[in-house]
Order: structure tokens, then sequence, then C-alpha cells
């Protein structure tokens, strides 16, 4: 068969070849009228096969809606988080539609700044760190459980001591399977939360600032770095020639080999400040609740968007 744009090329030698009164007549050969019939065929298809997706895209969407909503966190999430608002000196700003939170503060002649986002729950990969080497101990151990033969070769197995055949001697009160440990029910029931990484900034007119940061997990604030910048600015640089300057800047030793009292002074001077036990409890609760209000906001704009 013809393409059209093959008979479009012929039509004029068809109609040489036509009478004139022929050639005031609308062509009709076969094959004009097979590759017409075929393209609208082919473009009703199309159009039914499009709103079929569209409609199945948006049923997929309004179940996802529904399910979520049947999902949402526990109420005691939304009890704890807004207890910690209320009975903290911190003033939280969250704007709906961004993944950043703020809590903020004064303290004596300090401006104190806490930020943390709920891309970190998004981006938070569980069996990547439960498969952490890290996890299981020193390198001792790692050996000693290559070691092992049988089932003893198994996570949470204790090592009191190696019989002639390799096994493993356990004593009586270590015969205790890991689950029905009180010290280990925690991490079995899975209460442990997901590390946050928070950027505390604490500013003092006119001597600079403090970045400081931090990682939240499991109601404890570890400090990873402490950064002092003459310009407070700085601290929280939104335009690429500042963060150039903050990167030409001397700010400080890594946080782990500093002085381990001027380590402690530092912890205790952020918890004098409210960075402590209850705000680390408090994010990932916060993170959680805010994460699935904005998921099911972004299923319904992309609902909106498809129907």
């Amino acid at each position: 068969m013809l393409s059209l744009r093959q008979l479009s090329r012929q039509l004029p030698r068809g109609l040489a070849r036509l009478s004139s009164t022929a050639a005031r007549q609308p062509l009709r050969t076969p094959a004009f009228a097979a590759a017409r019939c075929a393209a609208a065929n082919f473009s009703t298809s199309l159009s039914r096969r499009q709103d079929a997706t569209t409609q199945e895209l948006a049923a997929k969407l309004n179940s996802e809606i529904a399910l979520e909503k049947e999902q949402q966190a526990d109420d005691s999430y939304r009890y704890n988080c807004q207890e910690y608002i209320d009975n903290s000196d911190f003033k939280i700003e969250d704007k709906t539609g961004q993944e950043e939170v703020h809590l903020t503060r004064s303290y004596g002649d300090e401006s104190i700044k806490v930020t943390f986002s709920i891309a970190d729950f998004n981006t938070y990969d569980e069996e990547a760190d439960a498969e952490d080497p890290a996890l299981y101990g020193d390198e001792d151990s790692a050996l000693d459980m290559d070691g092992q033969s049988g089932g003893a070769n198994t996570k949470g197995a204790v090592n009191q001591g190696r019989t002639a055949g390799g096994n493993i001697r356990v004593a009586p009160e270590d015969d205790v399977a890991p689950a029905d440990r009180p010290e280990l029910q925690d991490e079995e029931d899975g209460s442990a939360s997901f590390p946050v990484r928070v950027q505390v900034t604490v500013t003092r007119e006119g001597k600079g600032a403090l970045a400081i940061e931090c990682l939240a997990q499991d109601g404890e604030i570890s400090i990873e770095n402490v950064y002092h910048f003459p310009n407070a600015e700085l601290a929280e640089a939104k335009t690429a020639e500042k963060d150039w300057a903050r990167r030409s800047l001397y700010t400080g030793p890594p946080f782990g080999q500093l002085d381990e009292d001027l380590q402690m002074l530092l912890e205790r001077f952020l918890e004098e400040r409210g960075i402590n036990t209850q705000m680390a409890l408090f994010i990932p609760e916060y993170i959680d609740l805010k994460e699935q209000k904005e998921y099911i906001g972004w299923l319904n704009n992309m609902k909106t968007f498809v129907s």
C-alpha cells in the first residue's frame, strides 16, 4: 500500500489521465480510502488508550490516598509532637510543600535555629544500615563469628569460649534467644528511629555564628562537626558567592579530634539551650507526620492534574 505522502505526489499524474469532468470530482481510489480509514482508526485507538491510562492512573492515585489515610501515623505521634511544641521554648516554622523544618528560639543574646528535613526519611536505607559491619562489633568479634560452626554462627550468639570441636560454650544464663532479651526488645519491636541530620546555628550580634552539625537518633543528639564563622551570614550560605567564601575559611578541626573534655562541654552547651533528648525524640516523629502529610498532598495534586 502506498503511503499518504506517496499518494499525494502521484495525484497530479492520475488527474492528468482523467477527463476534465472527472478531475473535478473527489478522488476515491481504494488505496487512499484504506489509508484514510487506517489513520482514523489509529487516532481513535490512541485516544482511547490515553483515556484508559489516565483513568487508571487517577484510580490508582485515589487508592493510594485512601491507603495513606488508613495508615496514618499513630495518634500518639501527634500527641507527643504537639506536647513538645506546646511546652518547648522553641517555635516551629513549617511551610506546606517545603522539605525543611525550623525550630527557633532566643537564649540570652543568642539566636538559635535548628533545621532538619524530611529528606532524611526518604533517603534512609534500613536494609543497608542493618548490613553495616559496624553494627556487629569490632574486628575481633567478626573473626570469632567467622570461626563458629553450625548453629552457633548466627547474629546474637554469645561467645563464651570454644570447645575442642570449634563450637561455642554458652553459659546457662546466656541460653536465651536474642529476641527474648529485654535489652534487645526495642530493636526487635522496630522502635529504633531513623537517623536525622540536624543543623544547629547559634548567632550572636557582632560575634558571628556557630554552625553545629548533629545527628539525632534513638533519643540522642550527637555532634559531628562544629564550625565558627566570623560573619553570621556564612553559617547559612544561600548563594554561590557566600558558599565559596565559606569554603575558603578555616572553621575548625573534626569534632572527634577535639579534646574529650572540650567535646563534653560542647555537648553540654547544646543541652543547656534545649538541644537535648526531648528534641531528639521529637524530630523523627515530626518528620514521620510531615512526610506523610506532604505525600498525601502530592498525591492529591497529581490526582487533580490528571483528572
